[in-house]
């Protein structure tokens, strides 16, 4: 069990922490208006569509873009590093080590995302050297009318399909092979890895994924980024095609996978072992947990055992520890907890 101790005694009382934009920017795809509206922010560009919110990831090929910074100038990774019992607990340490086994972005769709995939944890390991794959899930916070995301294969596509779609980058044979799902806000939509799948346009979502930056990409003609290159995972085209689920999937798969926000489970009871959300509407109290929180609506306050505490308002992102203690949501306020896998 990790035991280490913290630098110094302050940062032991560093235990919530509202957390400001953490947006890499020139991403191929664009977006970021959405992410700026719901933080009451201005508009920092117009290919920022993703915001990392606690990090203590990077974005593929980076050493440290991605992370969160605190505010004693850490990044989060170094902090939790620096006394990971602290942060996640002694239970999460034990089986994770230093990694909190989760990544939450808010990504807006400033236009359609490519058809893509992630691997399964099995293949991250035997192919990549990581850990786990990108098993992934959405929540729709706001969707402009008619808006539609696609996921899975309605029909069982053969190997050399799959190859040729993607060698003669056949944008309407993959579309036309995916189911469309059209989405509103408070949809949820659990995403396994493997699953081929893209975002539509005028979509604002909260996503909940594994802690990697894993993309495999089916489709990249016509996006900023350089498919022949770093569209394939490093591995190549033929080597990285086998972690896509190629077979149909079934239209109750298709219904299990979708849920709403003020569901008692937001996602399929088997996310758990991936990742948790819990959505909140007025009072509530909080076991103690390594959590990340996005204020929806309303107004309200976040108070903690050591008699401090934070006011909420929409758009705000909080971070707390495990260390925190049980903590205590008062006022009339909506938001959605994030947390780690189920242990």
């Amino acid at each position: 069990m990790i035991t280490a101790s913290p630098r110094n005694p302050e940062e032991i009382h560093m235990t919530v922490i509202a957390l400001p934009a953490n947006q890499p920017a020139d991403r191929f795809y664009l977006g970021g208006d959405r992410i700026a509206a719901f933080r009451g922010s201005a508009p920092t560009g117009d290919h920022v569509p993703e915001d990392w919110v606690g990090s203590a990831t990077t974005v593929a090929g980076f050493d440290s873009l991605g992370l969160t910074v605190l505010p004693d100038g850490r990044s989060l990774r170094a902090a939790i590093a620096d006394d990971p019992v602290h942060w996640l607990g002694a239970a999460h340490v034990d089986r994770f080590g230093a990694d909190p086994a989760l990544l939450v972005k808010l990504l807006d769709a400033g236009e359609r995302l490519p058809v893509h995939a992630h691997p399964d944890d099995a293949f991250a390991q035997s192919h990549l050297g990581c850990r786990n794959g990108k098993t992934e899930s959405w929540i729709i916070l706001s969707a402009e009318p008619g808006a539609k995301v696609h996921l899975g294969f309605r029909a069982d596509v053969p190997p050399a399909t799959l190859a040729d779609w993607v060698a003669r980058q056949d944008r309407p044979a993959m579309l036309e092979a995916l189911h469309t799902v059209e989405v509103t806000a408070g949809d949820t939509i659990f995403v396994p890895a493997g699953y081929p799948h893209a975002i539509g346009p005028g979509i604002l979502l909260l996503e909940l994924q594994q802690a990697a930056d894993l993309s495999l990409l089916l489709e990249y003609d016509g996006f900023a980024v350089d498919g022949p290159r770093d569209g394939h995972l490093g591995i190549g085209f033929d080597a990285a095609l086998p972690c896509v689920r190629r077979q149909a999937v079934p239209a109750e798969t298709l219904k299990e996978l979708r849920g709403r926000l003020d569901d008692p489970h937001i996602f399929p009871r088997y996310a758990d072992e991936f990742f948790r959300a819990n959505r909140h509407s007025g009072p509530s109290t909080w076991d103690p947990s390594f959590s990340i929180a996005a204020v929806l609506s309303g107004e309200g306050r976040l108070t903690w055992s050591t008699n401090e505490s934070l006011p909420l308002r929409p758009g705000m992102t909080v971070l707390t520890a495990h260390n925190t203690g049980r903590v205590h949501v008062e006022g009339d306020v909506e938001l959605i907890r994030c947390r780690p896998p189920a242990l």
